[in-house]
């Protein structure tokens, strides 16, 4: 492998188009040690897989993901297909050899989550799970914030993540609905990026409990002859507590009206507050309860060059970072892994602690109960 990693690309949509230019980008942008090359990209037919080879620029395409990942030139896997196909992908290129890189959720159900991890851990391979609103500088800010006791002692955490993408009642019926195909619903779709930011800011969970909803119970078939079940959940809220004794609440809603990415939260301490949203993602809200109350109030903390990596993109305050920039501040994390055999954050270890706290969500709300994080 030496220095040179070459990439096998699956799947070319939103998020495997996020991934190409990620790894276009990376050297450029954030100066990894390690050569690039863009060798094969795989999607279904071969037709559209050629055509995005060359507009991502891949050398080369396939149709057969099997036949990619057992090419012994192909060092990285980047996994962007639907949930479904996570698992059998993720384990074949783990049992190949090959670093993976794999799109949240890592799987459909807790067990097919952790046969990856455990398969990652015998392997020895480098693998990182794709939760990079958790790589913005703003939120590493945030961390250091707390870190630096300038909120004091954290006391309560309040988070909620919304979009309107099935907010309509006559969007066709698509695998997202279905648990075979998505898993859980809004909670593998968005909850679990919340999830991973609120470990970030106050540490594991220890419990929680939970209530789901279905909005829309059925939708039409794309065919038009009939309608079809939604058989997971619109909208999820928990109330949770963490290890360290923080209290919190966490929302989720993939039927919220007007929401396009509205994933925010709330830190609370004994000296003061910090806020986000990720709709506007280059800013904090600081509130510290110093100095004349007259002159108190919420401050905009307006990421720049002194938040790392914002410099390694733009070398002024004020000009944004976007979605896109996050997926190269992860995949240079990733290649820092790999280079350093230290594993890069979050793998596949620290991806299923997530995992762990949607699936509670959803067994407390069957079961009707507060569930505990090690029960589960």
């Amino acid at each position: 492998m030496g220095n040179l990693l070459n990439v096998g690309l699956i799947g070319t949509g939103f998020m495997g188009k996020t991934h190409a230019l990620a790894w276009r980008n990376v050297k450029a942008v954030m100066g990894v040690g390690q050569e690039i090359s863009l060798h094969t990209l795989c999607d279904m037919p071969e037709e559209k897989a050629r055509a995005t080879a060359v507009q991502f620029g891949f050398a080369n395409a396939t149709a057969d993901w099997r036949a990619m990942i057992s090419d012994p030139a192909i060092d990285v896997v980047s996994i962007t297909t639907p949930n479904q196909m996570h698992r059998d992908m993720a384990l074949a290129a783990i049992e190949a050899g090959k670093h993976v890189w794999c799109e949240k959720p890592m799987a459909l159900t807790l067990d097919e989550a952790r046969m990856m991890e455990a398969a990652a851990k015998a392997r020895g391979v480098t693998t990182m799970v794709g939760y990079n609103y958790i790589h913005n500088p703003a939120f590493r800010h945030a961390q250091r914030l707390i870190a630096d006791d300038v909120i004091g002692r954290v006391v309560h955490f309040r988070g909620w993540v919304d979009e309107d993408y099935q907010a309509d009642p006559d969007l066709p019926w698509t695998w997202r609905a279905r648990i075979a195909d998505a898993g859980l619903g809004t909670l593998g779709d968005l909850g679990c990026h919340l999830i991973s930011m609120a470990y970030g800011l106050c540490g594991p969970i220890d419990s929680l409990v939970a209530d789901m909803q279905t909005v829309h119970e059925t939708r039409p078939l794309p065919d038009g002859t009939g309608r079809g079940a939604v058989e997971n959940e619109d909208t999820a809220t928990a109330l949770v507590r963490f290890a360290n004794g923080v209290h919190g609440s966490v929302a989720s809603s993939r039927s919220a009206w007007g929401r396009k990415n509205k994933l925010a939260w709330e830190v609370h301490g004994t000296k003061g507050m910090i806020c986000f949203e990720q709709e506007r993602m280059n800013e904090l809200q600081l509130y510290t309860n110093e100095g004349p109350k007259a002159q108190q109030g919420f401050r905009t903390i307006l990421t720049g060059p002194e938040h790392a990596p914002f410099g390694n993109f733009c070398p002024a305050p004020g000009h944004q970072l976007g979605f896109g920039d996050l997926k190269i501040i992860e995949a240079a994390a990733l290649l820092d892994g790999i280079a350093s055999g230290t594993p890069p954050y979050p793998d596949f270890t620290a991806a299923l602690e997530f995992e762990k706290v949607i699936h509670a969500m959803a067994q407390s709300a069957r079961d009707g109960r507060r569930v505990f994080l090690q029960e589960v």
